[in-house]
């Protein structure tokens, strides 16, 4: 099974998490994606890799430039880490024009004389501006992203990604502002630099086609960072809202470290958030950010095949029931279900002073423990229950059709370890079997001998 690991020790931001997983393409895909990339018709865009280095570690800046100018250029030593994130991101020193996005344009006046926190800086810099300059912001709705996307010459599977990742940044944008979806209008992540971020992580990410992603927990740094509404925490509430559920951690470093950018990224291509799973890494990706620290400054991606033993990890939740009906019981697991178990059952047995129960198991992902405690303590009337983190072998689920004299039926399969299991969908057996009054075993039979 080929796992690729993201780790993101110093967070996450679009041009860094592109950087990384560029440096684990073969040399041929790399001249195919930066041939791509500056083929997609984005105006004045230009997507380069160069050579950097952090605290000594050799790796990869993605640069992009609209008509000659990369984000930050103006300021020589107070780059930010994701340049082009979303609309935290406040340009100095020359107008970021974005043609074709021209949505609710509008010049802002600023006078600066300040000690501030940069909105596009990883930490906090004393540092006072004296200078006045206007700033272009160039709102862009969800459809004017979506045209975009629709229109560029990628897979259709690395476009629905993108999407996806957008749809990810609206909704929590949404939630933050506490407004429709339909009304959210993009910043400064509606500016094409920020769109070729996008577009080239979910296209990297296509031609190295993992099996699983797992990403580490996330560094979200800390203190405050200025947006397009004014000064906010960090993490700023749209990445906050994306990373609901993820495990992460701050306080170590000032600034921002994830943007949303980067949060809707690792939300989109992770199925899990852990420590690094055992794998033979024969590739190693460092993404380099622009920002100086002192430690090294990177997303690192890792892409290799899984170690000997377990390829993931599971919890396992249990509890005794010794005082509810079976019907409230049956739909308590059916509640658990409904909130993210993996899979929930009961087995009798009998309890202090001879009662009749049952012993409750709820199987989830670590990252979702918590949450599913809490909701067995809602759904049942247990007072406590008890946790175990286990490691566990899984195969890779997947699903596809086989063309039978009955129609096209659904099939389940899982594959690795050298391994491939295939089997018949019940809800689509069954649809075939009473939609050609044929016995449910015949329609199963057949599809399974495909």
């Amino acid at each position: 099974m080929k796992i690729l690991y993201i780790e993101c020790a110093m967070g996450c931001a679009g041009d860094m998490l592109t950087a990384a997983l560029f440096e684990l393409l073969s040399e041929e895909q790399k001249a195919a994606f930066l041939e791509k990339m500056n083929g997609l018709g984005l105006p004045g865009v230009r997507v380069a890799a160069e050579p950097a280095v952090t605290c000594g570690i050799a790796g990869t800046h993605m640069a992009v430039t609209v008509h000659g100018q990369e984000e930050g250029d103006h300021d020589d030593h107070h780059h930010d880490h994701d340049h082009h994130h979303n609309h935290h991101e406040h340009d100095h020193g020359h107008e970021h024009t974005v043609p074709h996005l021209h949505v609710h344009d509008h010049i802002h006046d600023h006078d600066h004389e300040h000690d501030h926190v940069h909105d596009h800086d990883h930490h906090d810099h004393d540092h006072p501006h004296e200078h006045g300059h206007e700033h272009h912001h160039h709102h862009a709705s969800p459809d004017h992203i979506r045209g975009l996307i629709d229109g560029m010459d990628l897979p259709e599977e690395v476009k629905t990604t993108a999407r996806g990742v957008y749809d990810a940044i609206a909704r929590a944008e949404a939630k933050a502002h506490g407004c429709p979806v339909g009304e959210v209008h993009y910043h400064e992540v509606g500016a094409l630099d920020a769109v070729a971020d996008v577009v080239g992580a979910c296209y990297a990410l296509w031609l190295l086609s993992p099996d699983r992603i797992v990403a580490s927990p996330v560094h979200v740094g800390s203190g405050t960072v200025r947006c397009a509404h004014g000064v906010m925490p960090v993490p700023a509430p749209a990445t906050a809202n994306l990373l609901t559920g993820v495990p992460a951690y701050g306080g170590e470093v000032q600034g921002e470290l994830c943007t949303p950018t980067g949060a809707a990224l690792l939300v989109t291509f992770a199925q899990s958030f852990g420590p690094m799973p055992a794998l033979a890494a024969d590739r190693v990706g460092c993404g380099v950010g622009r920002k100086v620290f002192d430690r090294p400054n990177c997303v690192r991606a890792f892409l290799g095949e899984s170690g000997g033993g377990a390829n993931g990890a599971i919890s396992e939740l249990v509890c005794n029931i010794d005082d509810m009906t079976p019907e409230a019981l049956a739909y308590a697991c059916e509640q658990l279900l409904s909130e993210g178990a993996l899979d929930v059952y009961t087995l009798p047995g009998t309890m202090k002073k001879g009662r009749s129960g049952h012993l409750l198991t709820v199987l989830c992902d670590p990252d979702r423990e918590e949450a599913l405690a809490r909701a067995v303590l809602t759904h049942t009337t247990t007072i406590g229950l008890r946790v175990r983190r286990c490691e566990k072998y899984f195969l890779t689920p997947g699903a596809a059709t086989v063309s039978t004299p009955y129609g096209e039926i659904t099939v389940k399969t899982a594959e690795g370890f050298g391994l491939t299991k295939v089997k018949p969908e019940h809800d689509s057996v069954a649809a075939a079997a009473r939609a050609h009054s044929v016995p449910y075993q015949t329609v199963y039979l057949t599809a399974w001998n495909k």
